[in-house]
């Protein structure tokens, strides 16, 4: 039997299961200790991966060294776990969507997508190779997933390095503190590491998927970059750019969408983003432009004609599909591969069975919401794991796991024993929930005002410096 068919399929019994666990685990710590080839590792830690995920959906538990199986765990009639999570949670780049109440099952999508947790032991090599604390988004497991950080922390090591790539659509005037995620992570990227970032606002793709003119996407872009410049990017070391201008003024980024365009086929394009024969051209196209950042020449004005510079993605995994098929094609012109940081979604006020929308105006924290708004969307939209009366909370304690307030102070909350005593707290009844909401209340509503006042420092001329072609401060 090969270690590909040595998964959870053929374990009988919970404990048969842990079994295989125990030594697969056991098997990846001796890969590493022998420094085996990284490729072998890799498989060994995806097969370990999607043991754990075939554990928890036979037991209900997530896997725990030492922690054998209870012997009296109820099986459903399908071999899962009476409550295991069944249906597939649906991820792609603009929906998604689970049963549930704790969101998206991550490490299943893991071994879905064949991307990398990051682990202790990466979180461990960044604060290493950064000399500095691991952002909070990393120590909490809020980005999780990665393709590729080791080989970028390899080059950086030796003194090679990389920039950034990430991006917006931008569909509103107004961002939500959701669309805060990737960019409050990228710019603690930037400083910590000192490179140059480039960031797409992909107003053509907006203008191709929703009912809205050419003209309002493109002001939307101008918008929004007001929230990205406000959250503290370095106008010299930032490029900024919306697609309907910057296409038309640099051939070289022009050039290497088209040399995707020719590497994909429309059967693949369906295949990985669901595309159908009533699709307009544009949307097939699409992935292309998408793509295209990826590579360094793809910005004269920054990298001259090098075509080797390493990127690295910082962003949600529902964007993954498209640096999927970037990577597929990335080596077939000649060009490296993207690295990529996935994040978690952040999830709607009303719970996280999806995630936030700007469509949506009672599932969302905006930027420009009122102390008075906040308050009112938190104590009103958001979804509470407390009990039915304070009787019954005091007595049996709420669940944090699937309390959005709890979910949002993860995200937003710097102390992490602050947040761990949220959490017993609240789990043990001491804290009820809308003492809870008071904090993320109080929590927010600084850090929204704060936005607010740096994004109105930002003006018309700044936006223009951030979002001309031009040379950034920095040498490879």
């Amino acid at each position: 039997m090969t270690d590909c068919q040595a998964d959870g399929e053929g374990a009988r019994s919970p404990m048969e299961l842990y079994e295989k666990l125990n030594a697969q685990g056991e098997k990846v710590r001796s890969l590493k200790t022998a420094k085996a080839e990284k490729a072998e590792i890799d498989a060994a830690v995806q097969l370990l991966l999607k043991l754990k995920v075939d554990y928890k959906q036979m037991t209900g538990n997530d896997y725990k060294a030492g922690c054998p199986p209870s012997e009296n765990v109820v099986m459903s009639d399908n071999g899962l776990a009476a409550d295991g999570a069944d249906d597939e949670d649906t991820v792609d780049p603009w929906n998604v969507a689970t049963s549930n109440a704790k969101g998206v099952d991550y490490d299943k999508l893991i071994v879905r997508f064949g991307s990398s947790k990051i682990d202790q032991e990466l979180v461990d090599r960044i604060e290493k190779v950064s000399g500095q604390k691991p952002h909070r988004f990393l120590r909490r497991g809020i980005f999780f997933s990665h393709r590729d950080m080791h080989q970028v922390l390899d080059a950086y090591e030796k003194n090679k390095s990389f920039y950034l790539y990430t991006g917006r659509g931008p569909s509103s005037e107004a961002m939500h503190v959701g669309h805060l995620i990737p960019f409050i992570f990228t710019k603690w990227l930037q400083d910590v590491f000192d490179i140059p970032l480039v960031i797409q606002l992909t107003d053509d793709e907006k203008y191709l998927w929703k009912d809205l003119t050419l003209e309002e996407c493109h002001r939307f872009a101008v918008e929004n970059a007001k929230d990205i410049i406000a959250c503290g990017f370095d106008v010299n070391k930032t490029f900024i750019f919306s697609d309907l201008d910057y296409m038309g003024s640099s051939p070289e980024f022009y050039r290497n969408v088209v040399k995707v365009q020719k590497h994909v086929t429309f059967n693949q394009v369906k295949g990985i983003f669901g595309f159908t024969d009533s699709d307009c051209i544009g949307k097939i196209s699409f992935p292309a432009i998408q793509a295209a950042p990826s590579f360094s020449n793809s910005f004269p004005q920054i990298f001259g004609g090098k075509k080797d510079i390493q990127c690295l993605i910082p962003c949600a995994i529902d964007q993954d599909p498209y640096f999927r098929m970037t990577r597929d094609v990335a080596p077939r012109i000649g060009y490296p591969k993207p690295a990529l940081l996935h994040s978690t979604f952040f999830p709607a006020l009303q719970g996280a069975q999806t995630k936030m929308s700007a469509s949506d105006a009672n599932s969302s924290i905006f930027l420009t919401d009122t102390p008075k708004q906040i308050k009112n969307k938190v104590n009103k939209h958001a979804f509470s794991g407390g009990k039915d009366t304070v009787e019954e909370h005091r007595k049996y304690g709420g669940n944090a796991d699937v309390d959005v307030s709890f979910m949002y102070l993860t995200f937003f909350l710097e102390d992490d024993e602050q947040l761990e005593k949220i959490k017993q707290d609240y789990t043990s009844g001491a804290l009820l929930t809308g003492e809870l909401k008071k904090i993320l209340i109080e929590t927010l509503q600084p850090m929204i005002a704060q936005h607010q006042e740096r994004r109105k420092q930002v003006t018309d001329e700044m936006v223009q410096q951030f979002m001309t072609p031009r040379p950034l401060n920095f040498h490879f």
